[in-house]
């Protein structure tokens, strides 16, 4: 595979290191000799905007100095699959695939290969457009640390990092009033962000998808409390937790093209956490800033660590790979295996040992 021109994209939420991650990839190609030209706002740079618009030319200039600035100079959306695209049709919204003019566009503006930053949803598009003809490398990111084949993703750090910040000022105002405070967490189906920060936060509940909690359980971890004299609790819940036996609380309608949107379970705990304890207890969502602000350390040289794999990877010839950390080092693996489903909490690992060491609260008993 000879490689002159390539592009890179960003899709799905962002998460900070992103530009870290540009920045590796232009430097890395601009020492190959390669040109390097972003994708603006995942694949609508090539499905909906002229290329003055949807395509950026990635030059030193243009990435000097982004390795600390959050999001994503090229942008991103999370509305954007090329293979279930939303269409206004007889006044309906239909799904359609334009997966063909992608293809079409990635030849007509000679792009040797595709650099697609992204988490599960992104990186199995990128594996199905390598199917169809695009050399690929894909680089994990998501804040939710939930891709297979990679024992990190960039983001995760960050979010943990913003998410414990905001546990050690609640603690204060909660002593304060001797309150309750929910605190609800990002992270879809696995608790990676709730388990991370409410450890390192000393929450005293932690909710976690990977293990369905019972109510009563949670109420009477607080009651505990109060009789020890702690007049206040804080109750950290991931976003996709529910009681057993329950589905998991969501927002709105599920939109085509992108997942159901998940929230509202701090809110409806505070509320019974309030009726069956008599604490006064308020809710709070972390929401999106978790994603927000410049990346940590430890996530801007994991995004430098991976951006520059990825050029390496497309040097070696290889393609339908995404670059993982397998430590100490970054490999390049199958994207099949990075995006055959998501990577959930281990019931037997060290964190949620250490969670029940601590005395806090998991909703249930260790199984």
């Amino acid at each position: 595979m000879v490689i002159r021109k390539i592009a890179v994209n960003t899709g799905g939420g962002d998460a900070p290191g992103l530009n870290a991650v540009l920045r590796a990839v232009t430097l890395s190609a601009l020492r190959l000799g390669w040109e390097v030209v972003g994708i603006r706002d995942g694949y609508l740079g090539l499905l909906e905007m002229p290329p003055e618009e949807g395509l950026i030319p990635l030059t030193r200039e243009r990435v000097r100095g982004i390795n600390h600035q959050g999001g994503t100079i090229i942008g991103t959306t999370n509305r954007g699959n090329p293979f279930e695209f939303p269409v206004k049709q007889d006044g309906k919204i239909i799904a359609k695939d334009r997966s063909d003019e992608i293809v079409a566009a990635f030849r007509r503006h000679g792009f040797d290969a595709l650099v697609a930053v992204g988490g599960d949803g992104s990186l199995s598009i990128a594996h199905r457009l390598c199917h169809k003809g695009i050399p690929v490398v894909g680089v994990p990111k998501t804040i939710d640390n939930d891709l297979s084949a990679t024992f990190l993703t960039f983001g995760f750090d960050t979010a943990v990092t913003t998410a414990t910040d905001a546990l050690d000022k609640l603690h204060s105002t909660a002593e304060s009033h001797g309150r309750v405070m929910v605190v609800e967490m990002m992270g879809r189906t696995t608790g990676w962000i709730a388990l991370h920060a409410g450890v390192a936060g000393s929450a005293d509940v932690i909710l976690i998808p990977e293990i369905p909690f019972d109510l009563e359980t949670v109420c009477e971890a607080i009651r505990i409390r109060d009789r020890m004299g702690r007049r206040y609790s804080i109750v950290v819940v991931a976003e996709g937790a529910a009681p057993a036996g329950a589905e998991v609380r969501t927002k709105g309608e599920k939109e085509i093209g992108r997942e159901v949107r998940l929230g509202g379970i701090a809110e409806w705990l505070a509320g019974e956490i309030a009726d069956r304890t008599g604490k006064e207890t308020r809710s709070i969502v972390l929401g999106h800033l978790q994603r927000g602000g410049g990346p940590t350390s430890f996530d801007r040289l994991m995004a430098l660590r991976f951006g520059a794999a990825a050029v390496r990877t497309l040097a070696e010839g290889l393609s339908d790979v995404m670059v993982a950390l397998q430590p100490p080092n970054v490999h390049a693996v199958p994207l099949a295996e990075a995006v055959v489903g998501r990577r959930s909490i281990s019931l037997d690992g060290d964190t949620i040992a250490t969670a029940r060491s601590l005395e806090i609260c998991l909703g249930a008993p260790a199984v």
